[in-house]
């Protein structure tokens, strides 16, 4: 498909009996932030290995910026920026000279290395930081040096394999923030997580994976889609919950009322809407509601909805 910075067509890889991946496709446009959703296992990083060139596929293809991608590849794989889980720094050198010497790797000459490494360093926030050994830095620290070791050339497509696991409050939210810099300023960036959070903040584009499979694709919108809308109201109860549910039911915004002890919860259709009517009917059949909870459908939800887990199972 024209303007695309990366095409996977049935992406297969197997390690024995094992089927890591099977059949995936997926692809991503210039400034499009794409995230791979799933658990630990799920076959994220097998795909993005296989995208990478860094796995050899069973079967598939992979094109990057036009050009495709295998383990042979060489200059094709210059448009690609690849970020590891595990972390690929020289404790012993400062963030500056990690990014120099893979600024010379990349065969970047003197001037274009020292004015890159700058940019990046401001980039990655650690510029009050670039002579300082890697080895003192936090776990975030070193991400965030991870990030831009692969940044540095310039790619056309950045690859971040779970680039927030393991890290402190403060060097995820810089690490987010670095993501949606450079989505906004044109990079394409496939992004695999298993934040459900992370994915709905970052991404245009989700696809949810699991068992190596992409069981549904688009945006966050098209993905709540699939489970009707619905928002969840919990309602707190002094007493006579079967009787609230009774009445409850009569709305037709109500899809499902379930009563317990203390409480009731209600699938309904537009809560904002619904909910002065529902504590309408509430207060009607002698209930008195102590507190009431909307929650909206998202990403969480839908992984339930289309895999019966919840999405850290």
């Amino acid at each position: 498909m024209a303007g695309n910075i990366l095409e996977a067509r049935g992406l297969r890889k197997s390690f024995g009996d094992l089927v890591a991946v099977d059949g995936v496709d997926f692809h991503i446009a210039e400034g499009e932030t794409y995230g791979l959703l799933g658990p630990n296992g799920a076959g994220k990083t097998t795909a993005i290995s296989m995208v990478t060139g860094l796995l050899e596929k069973d079967s598939g293809e992979v094109v990057v910026a036009g050009r495709s991608i295998t383990t042979s590849s060489t200059d094709a794989k210059a448009a690609i920026g690849y970020v590891p889980q595990d972390i690929a720094i020289y404790p012993d050198l400062s963030a500056r000279e990690n990014l120099d010497f893979f600024g010379r790797l990349y065969g970047m000459n003197g001037k274009e290395r020292s004015a890159r490494v700058g940019e990046v360093l401001e980039i990655i926030g650690l510029a009050d930081r670039a002579d300082d050994r890697s080895e003192q830095f936090s776990g975030g620290m070193k991400r965030r040096l991870n990030i831009g070791i692969g940044l540095l050339h310039s790619p056309r497509l950045l690859m971040l394999d779970e680039p927030t696991v393991g890290v402190d409050p403060q060097s995820r939210n810089a690490i987010l923030e670095s993501v949606e810099r450079l989505s906004q300023e044109g990079m394409a960036v496939l992004y695999t997580t298993h934040y459900m959070e992370e994915a709905e903040r970052l991404c245009d584009r989700v696809g949810i994976i699991d068992h190596g499979k992409i069981l549904a694709e688009g945006t966050r919108a098209e993905l709540v889609a699939l489970v009707g809308q619905r928002d969840r109201v919990r309602m707190s109860t002094n007493d006579r919950t079967e009787a609230a549910a009774e009445a409850l039911r009569s709305h037709a915004a109500v899809d499902e009322v379930t009563a317990s002890d203390g409480g009731l919860e209600v699938l309904v259709r537009g809560a904002a809407a619904a909910l002065p009517r529902l504590l309408e009917l509430a207060a009607g059949a002698g209930v008195g509601v102590t507190s009431v909870e909307v929650v909206e459908p998202n990403l969480e939800a839908v992984f339930l909805h289309l895999t019966g887990k919840a999405l850290r199972d």
